[in-house]
């Protein structure tokens, strides 16, 4: 091998690998020599001892070409040499190595000409290579040039470009930082200006920032900052909530709600808002109370401050009570009105909402969240509403129950009263309560104080009746109690800025609440005085007229017809059909038609005095009180009817009561008018002088409600014949009476919309049996002047002298007949100097004439009872006699037909009865008394029939009369 290699050397062959590592192009390969072969050819020849040496070599030698044979061998030596082996194994190895060399060489010659052939490409392929090279030269020559002229140019402008790119970042993120460390000076110009919203976005943008930059040490620091910050604004954001319980701005609570909202917090707000009401109620009566009472007590104590405010109350002085309660309405309207207006943001705010999410349905989960906190919000307010009301009800029922209301003045307490049910009227709008705490509370100082007044009003009633003179007041004919100030209310039209003391009772309630009236301004509690009450009341006239005018043409001849209406004109009107008979009227009729009004010298103004001026005023009184506080609606109208009976029982008490007259049976009082006095009598008239203080404690109870009876004034003349018996003084109560009672009528509508459904009943009955009776206490009031007026007596003695047993028929009447016209006369020619002084209604000088014929006529019949014999001729004297009155006096009166005529003329003509007849007209005539039924069995039948028929026809008067005593 090592001759193969030596060989190699020597030719300068190498290692393929060598061979191209280091093979350049002019350098040629070399092939062996022939004595290179020879030596090799000089070993054995024979391939197969020549492979049997080969294969004889150890593995070892074959190993890598590193393997050091020398120092193997070396190692092999025995430790004892001997030349002879030591020459036999050399020659061994030297076989081996001629084996191997001549493997070598003939595998040398056999691959020759491929080696050649390769080694020719090789060649070529180091051409190849040296020109690649060459062009690989060129190219980095080249590249270096662009390197050095471009790619270092170029990529330090990128290189710059990214440093400067992350350079802006830095500052970017600087700038953030440098921001970020301003912001609390934003923040607070923010809140400063009110921009709630502004400050807390801004807030939680910062805080957003700082997380962003939180590895920035200056950061950490700046992020505990901000959350205090967002904690300060918080604690201002309810303070800026708590202002709008008393001044609400729109502007300002959409704001806050706004910033309630960015924080994720409405519902807190909401019940925060509550809260806040509920102080600011509490803190403004506190307030408004304090200010008063530290303005009465006149220093700067401080003492009252620590006070309860119930406590505080009582402090209030009577001056000063009326102004607070005012102020004190007027603060908590306030309050009301912020929540209302809260209210109304709120729908409004929802309304526009529901609308953004029906258009946009994509967001379903907000749109779910944010429904679920409208609905929260929606019922808290509307809980709320009743709970603020209370509390209100709570503070003013405290303020009222705090002072005794007793000693004051009407027009005060109507104040109160009016401040309280505008106020109830308020809760009403507000949440629909009806106000139970102050409808009490009020009700018992209403009723208290109603009583006591009611009771110094009924003294007052009997002190003026018993000095009134029953004289004319004269009033305008186109007077009405609405003229009046204390019925002012009654003729304001309802609405939210008149009181509720000046509006009409039954007036239909405006649409508009006080809500919408006030809620851009103003206030229901503002005490502004009405100056139609300063203005004088127009409703008296002068002398009893109207205008000079008026005066003149009072006493101008009354022949004119144009201001009679066309079925006046007419001689008779038919009540059911209103047709007139074809006969038609004489001036002379109408004159005397006209002049049955005894109306020549005054204009029909109403008949009325200055008591009942007085009531009639206590009624418009009464009925603001009741109007205002309807709870005690009926105590109110009780009293009310209190003053009526009153005044009708002394209307009655004067003028119309004799036992004398009532014991006639003509029925002058009805049944109806007698059950009304009497119930007035037993239940509000006192008739003991004084009080038995033996008496128990419910009797004194009892007397105190009822009032003495009145006393006529002594200056109230009613014997004189010449004033017809105090015929204009009695005009005068009566017809006053009437016309307080037709004022009652009028105001009936009124009272009964105000009256509790449970208690009218009693309202009907007033009116059905008190208020409807007035009129019927004419009768008895002017049976009495019709009684005296005339000489019935002088008329019976005058009949007395007449002989009736004549035995021809007369044409001339008798003298008794005359007389009685010429006191009919008399009487006629009294009644119109008594309407010179008051005017006579038609109705009462109807009434007069009718009770006058009427007396007459039975006076008549108990003169034509008188009688002791009578003929046939007498009994025509008397058909005669009477048709000549009939005659006289329908030219002095108007009435027809003559009262009680078929009265007069069904006695005269039972003269011709016989003594069948008889009997049936007795029993259909009951109308008569025994005396007069008794004269004509006796006169008429005594010498016609035995004493048996006489016996059986006065049996049956005497039955007929039995039931009457």
């Amino acid at each position: 091998m090592q001759k193969i290699k030596s060989l190699m050397t020597r030719q300068g062959l190498r290692s393929p690998q060598e061979s191209v590592n280091d093979l350049s192009p002019i350098e040629s390969f070399r092939i062996p020599t022939k004595e290179d072969l020879r030596e090799l050819h000089e070993e054995p020849t024979d391939p197969q001892a020549q492979q049997e040496i080969i294969n004889s070599i150890e593995e070892v030698y074959f190993s890598n070409d590193s393997f050091d044979i020398v120092k193997y061998e070396l190692e092999r030596l025995p430790p004892v040499l001997s030349l002879q082996e030591l020459e036999e194994y050399r020659d061994k190895l030297k076989q081996q190595q001629a084996a191997v060399s001549k493997k070598v060489a003939d595998l040398i010659l056999e691959k020759q000409p491929a080696y050649v052939e390769e080694l020719e490409r090789v060649t070529s392929l180091q051409s190849g290579l040296q020109l690649a090279a060459v062009i690989c030269t060129n190219g980095r020559r080249h590249l270096n040039i662009a390197k050095e002229g471009f790619t270092q140019t170029s990529l330090g402008l990128l290189a710059n470009q990214r440093k400067r790119q992350l350079l802006i970042g830095l500052l970017k993120s600087l700038r953030t930082i440098k921001t970020l460390q301003r912001t609390d000076v934003r923040l607070s110009e923010m809140l400063e200006e009110e921009d709630y919203p502004g400050a807390i976005q801004l807030c939680l943008e910062c805080q957003k920032a700082a997380s962003t930059f939180k590895h920035y040490s200056c950061i950490s620091e700046l992020n505990s900052k901000l959350q205090d910050t967002l904690e300060q604004i918080e604690e201002q954001l309810d303070v800026a909530l708590s202002k709008i319980c008393k001044n609400f701005d729109i502007n300002h609570y959409t704001k806050v709600q706004q910033a309630y909202r960015l924080l994720g917090k409405t519902q807190t707000a909401m019940d925060q808002l509550h809260m806040h009401f509920t102080q600011a109620i509490h803190n403004t009566v506190f307030q408004v109370v304090l200010g008063y009472v530290e303005l009465c007590a006149g220093n700067t104590d401080t003492k009252f401050q620590k006070l309860q405010y119930k406590d505080l109350c009582t402090h209030i002085t009577s001056d000063s009570y009326i102004p607070c309660l005012a102020d004190l309405c007027k603060a908590l309207w306030e309050v009301m009105l912020s929540y209302y207006r809260t209210m109304q943001w709120h729908e409004s705010h929802d309304q526009d909402e529901a609308a953004v999410v029906s258009s946009d349905s994509n967001n379903v989960i907000g749109s779910e969240e944010n429904s679920f906190d409208r609905n929260y919000v929606k019922k808290k307010l509307e809980h709320g509403l009743s709970r603020i009301w209370q509390d209100v009800q709570l503070k003013v029922k405290t303020y009222l129950l705090g002072t005794d209301l007793s000693n004051f003045k009407y027009d005060d307490f109507i104040f109160v009263l009016d401040v309280i049910s505008r106020l109830m009227q308020v809760g009403e709008e507000f949440c629909g309560s009806k106000s139970e705490v102050l409808q009490e509370s009020i009700r018992k100082q209403s009723v208290n104080y109603f009583k006591t007044y009611h009771r110094t009003r009924l003294e007052e009633l009997r002190m003026f009746l018993e000095n009134e003179t029953w004289e004319l007041c004269p009033v305008k004919s186109s007077f009405s109690i609405l003229q009046l100030h204390e019925f002012k209310f009654m003729e304001q039209s309802r609405s939210p800025s008149v009181s509720p003391s000046k509006q009409p009772a039954s007036a239909v309630s405006s649409t508009v609440t006080l809500f919408e009236q006030y809620c851009n301004g103003g206030n229901p509690f503002e005490i502004q005085a009405d100056s139609k009450d300063d203005e004088t009341e127009d409703v008296l006239a002068s002398n009893g007229y109207e205008s000079d005018e008026q005066e003149k043409s009072a006493y101008q001849e009354y022949d004119s017809d144009s201001d009679v209406p066309e079925e006046l004109k007419r001689d008779y009107v038919d009540e059911q059909t209103g047709d007139a008979p074809i006969k038609s009227i004489s001036r002379e009729t109408l004159r005397s038609r006209k002049r049955s009004d005894y109306n020549l010298n005054k204009v029909n103004a109403p008949i009325l005095t200055n008591t009942t001026l007085n009531v009639i005023r206590l009624v418009g009184k009464y009925m603001q009180m009741m109007n205002i506080l309807k709870p005690i609606a009926f105590d109110v109208i009780h009293f009310m009817s209190q003053l009526f009976d009153y005044y009708l029982y002394a209307v009655y008490t004067f003028f119309g009561r004799n036992d004398m007259f009532e014991s006639t049976g003509l029925g002058l009082s009805s049944s109806r008018l007698r059950t009304t006095l009497n119930r007035i009598q037993e239940s509000l008239i006192d008739l003991e002088v004084s009080a038995d203080p033996s008496g128990t404690l419910t009797a004194a109870e009892e007397r105190k409600e009822k009032v003495p009876s009145p006393h006529l004034s002594h200056l109230v003349v009613l014997t004189s014949g010449n004033s017809l018996y105090g015929l204009a003084e009695r005009v005068v109560a009566t017809e006053s009476l009437v016309f307080l009672a037709e004022q009652f009528e009028f105001l009936q509508p009124h009272l009964d919309a105000v009256m509790p459904a449970a208690k009218k009943p009693f309202l009907q009955q007033f009116y059905s049996q008190t208020v409807s009776t007035a009129s019927e206490l004419r009768k008895p009031v002017y049976w009495i002047v019709a009684a005296k007026a005339i000489d019935y007596e002088q008329m019976l003695l005058l009949m007395a002298n007449v002989k009736w047993d004549v035995k021809e028929i007369m044409s001339q009447h008798n003298v008794y007949v005359d007389a009685l016209l010429k006191e009919f006369e008399e009487f006629n020619r009294r009644l119109n100097d008594v309407s010179k002084r008051v005017r006579i209604p038609l109705p009462v000088s109807n009434i007069l004439w009718e009770h006058c014929m009427r007396l007459a006529n039975r006076t008549l019949v108990e003169g034509y009872a008188n009688v002791k014999k009578c003929s046939n001729e007498g009994r025509a004297l008397m058909q005669l006699d009477f048709q000549q009155f009939l005659m006289k006096l329908e030219k002095l009166t108007d009435i027809r037909p003559i009262p009680d005529k078929e009265f007069v003329e069904t006695y005269i003509k039972a003269y011709y009865l016989t003594e069948n007849d008889m009997e049936s007209w007795i029993k259909e005539h009951r109308e008569y008394s025994t005396k007069q039924l008794t004269n004509l069995v006796n006169i008429c039948l005594g010498t016609y029939i035995n004493k048996k028929a006489r016996q059986k026809l006065l049996a049956t008067i005497d039955d007929i009369d039995r039931p009457k005593r």
